[in-house]
């Protein structure tokens, strides 16, 4: 049985996992991104990467017949290219042609987000779904707009950045130049800022909601902040969109009904016109970029096993 390579590409790390067709994981493994080498060294990284796993994977027997991509920034994924990154500074780069002109293997290309929302969609919370939302908070908030399976790019591959919804007239001032972004109040890198202007003590999101149900009044402030935000970034979603579920993932998700509860509460007290959907927490973690990828990787027609004699 033909397996597949997946490497999800972070801002400080490489997720990669060895997965047979049905999306689940023979083994996994990682490696630091390396960013501070610069965007060409993290190039080479990721496609050396997806090499040696080819050769491994050949070495203990596991036939592979693709391997899949989720990179951060804007992404062509028809193209198969990174178009930019900013976490990483890369531009225009040809990742399906440099992976597949190395390893010999067709390569699927996606957003980090939309390949988790891909995962999610056959393996997670979103299954069974015909449309939803998948919206990981993390160090920023993005979006995938799920259909039957499938995430929409947009038609300028820019769909789902709705960490920039301007939802705070003349707030913060975001590093995307606009004043009041979603992110700059409701991401998890946002909240654990705030909170540790406020107090002086970093903590992770989960603790500053646990702090926030117990009273504290510095994680009262941020907490809600971040809830009402999101609430309101989420309404705007629904209004244009229309799904039937939202799946919250990343880091503020973690908090689980400290989070889910007050959103959907904050949701209802406020909609007019949309109609409020479920809102759930995303099963698959932080696996879900790279399960995403395998799982595009398996789309491919044309992915076949590695011709008897080719060089992994």
């Amino acid at each position: 049985m033909a397996h597949v390579i997946a490497l999800d590409v972070g801002g400080t790390g490489i997720k990669a996992a060895l997965l047979d067709r049905a999306g689940q994981v023979v083994q996994q493994s990682g490696r630091p991104t390396n960013r501070e080498r610069g965007p060409e060294a993290v190039v080479r990284g990721i496609v050396d990467f997806a090499a040696d796993l080819h050769r491994e994977a050949a070495e203990a027997g596991h036939p592979v017949s693709a391997v899949g991509l989720a990179l951060p920034g804007i992404v062509d994924g028809a193209a198969g290219r990174g178009v930019h990154s900013a976490t990483i500074g890369w531009r225009d780069v040809p990742f399906r042609d440099l992976v597949s002109e190395r390893t010999g293997l067709p390569t699927a290309v996606s957003h980090d987000v939309r390949a988790g929302g891909v995962a999610e969609a056959r393996l997670g919370a979103g299954r069974g779904q015909h449309r939803f939302l998948f919206v990981p908070v993390g160090t920023s908030i993005g979006a995938a707009l799920m259909t039957d399976g499938q995430a929409e790019p947009g038609a300028h591959n820019r769909a789902g950045e709705i960490g920039h919804l301007v939802v705070r007239p003349g707030g913060e001032r975001c590093v995307c130049g606009a004043a009041g972004c979603a992110e700059n109040y409701a991401s998890a890198a946002a909240v654990e800022r705030r909170y540790t202007a406020a107090t002086g003590e970093r903590a992770d999101p989960a603790l500053i909601a646990r702090r926030a149900a117990d009273g504290e009044p510095a994680a009262v402030a941020v907490w809600d902040e971040a809830v009402s935000v999101l609430a309101d970034t989420l309404l705007l979603c629904c209004t244009v969109v229309d799904p039937s579920l939202i799946v919250l993932g990343g880091g503020l998700a973690e908090s689980g009904d400290l989070l889910l509860a007050p959103v959907r509460a904050r949701m209802t007290e406020r909609a007019t016109v949309p109609v409020v959907p479920d809102l759930v927490r995303a099963q698959l973690g932080d696996r879900a970029g790279c399960l995403g990828a395998g799982l595009l990787a398996g789309d491919l027609p044309t992915a076949q096993p590695a011709k008897r004699g080719a060089q992994p």
